[in-house]
């Protein structure tokens, strides 16, 4: 029987991953920080380990006796700058790397596209997919989250060269679900306003992909040989436009959304400008504000999968269509 810790256990991902394997009957364990808000995990029969991915000690006796470790614990959105990134995204993967390498328990960090940077993920040539053996180009300094990924990323796969741990990743796109605490709830305040803009034609493909199927490709890269050392793209269920997204989310929120048509190339050029602007006022995060800014919408998904497909046999059971109009519903509960 397979024993595993997870870091992040009662977010997106890792709750999913929780579901996964205990549906085959692994006994796991959770580093929380929190148990007040772990109710969850223990109605899952989780072990819960007090303590905080930033703290070495803690995360080296929470690893004791794994097999496994899944490191998902990260910070998305937090406030203050780099700073705010660096301690819990790269220490705490640093942390993740010395745990399991002293217990000898395989290690799966979930990483990001993000590792890719704006102009790694939106500047292929038309029809061109982006696949985990693309170059990785420069980052801009304030993408902080991209280069916390990036870096926390890199130690992982410096660690498993070095022969240290056996340790592999996935690099998931905007993650979706229930329990989504961030993609899903933000959306639905911008379609709940007076006027909500819709952006372009809607005809493009969004970079979308549900938690279920990053925690099946997650489990499958680190319980096989062909895993070891590789970072593995899940960016994709099935194509679905931004205008499905869109009338799936109307049927989840049970909402008839009032439509401000925009399109793209004015609103490019107004964010353009108002980047401009900001960084002349040295605004914080006016330097993410470009031309890529609105790519996610405008263009389709530049992500393949087909590694994780080839190499791990994974195929989504996902319909988009149907488990985003679950997602919002489960948003507006």
């Amino acid at each position: 029987m397979s024993v595993a810790l997870i870091t992040g256990a009662s977010g997106l991902v890792g709750s999913h991953l929780v579901e996964r394997l205990r549906g085959d009957g692994w006994i796991l364990r959770a580093l929380v920080r929190d148990r007040s808000r772990a109710g969850w995990l223990s109605s899952q029969g989780v072990e819960l380990f007090d303590g905080d991915t930033r703290d070495g000690t803690a995360f080296m006796r929470a690893a004791e006796g794994m097999q496994y470790v899944f490191h998902c614990a990260a910070a998305i959105t937090p406030r203050g700058g780099w700073e705010a990134y660096r301690p819990p995204n790269i220490e705490g993967t640093r942390n993740a790397v010395e745990a399991a390498a002293r217990v000898g328990a395989r290690l799966l960090h979930l990483s990001s596209v993000a590792v890719y940077g704006p102009e790694g993920r939106f500047g292929l040539s038309h029809g061109a997919s982006l696949q985990e053996l693309q170059p990785l180009v420069p980052i801009p300094e304030r993408a902080w989250y991209a280069r916390s990924k990036r870096e926390s990323e890199e130690l992982v796969m410096h660690a498993h060269r070095a022969g240290r741990v056996w340790a592999t990743a996935v690099r998931p796109c905007v993650i979706y679900g229930p329990r989504d605490r961030q993609f899903i709830p933000r959306v639905a305040s911008v379609l709940r306003a007076p006027l909500a803009p819709r952006i372009g034609s809607g005809r493009s493909v969004l970079a979308i992909v549900h938690a279920r199927s990053v925690a099946e490709v997650a489990v499958r890269a680190v319980t096989s040989e062909v895993g070891a050392g590789r970072a593995y793209n899940v960016t994709n269920d099935a194509p679905i436009t931004v205008r499905e997204f869109y009338d799936a989310a109307e049927e989840g929120l049970e909402y008839r959304v009032r439509w401000l048509p925009i399109p793209g190339a004015v609103a490019q050029g107004a964010l353009v400008a108002a980047g401009a602007l900001l960084r002349v006022l040295r605004f914080p995060g006016s330097a993410l504000l470009n031309a890529r800014t609105l790519d996610f919408l405008l263009q389709d998904n530049p992500f393949s999968s087909e590694r994780a497909r080839l190499e791990l046999g994974w195929t989504s059971g996902i319909n988009p269509r149907a488990a985003v109009v679950e997602a919002f519903r489960a948003c507006a509960s």
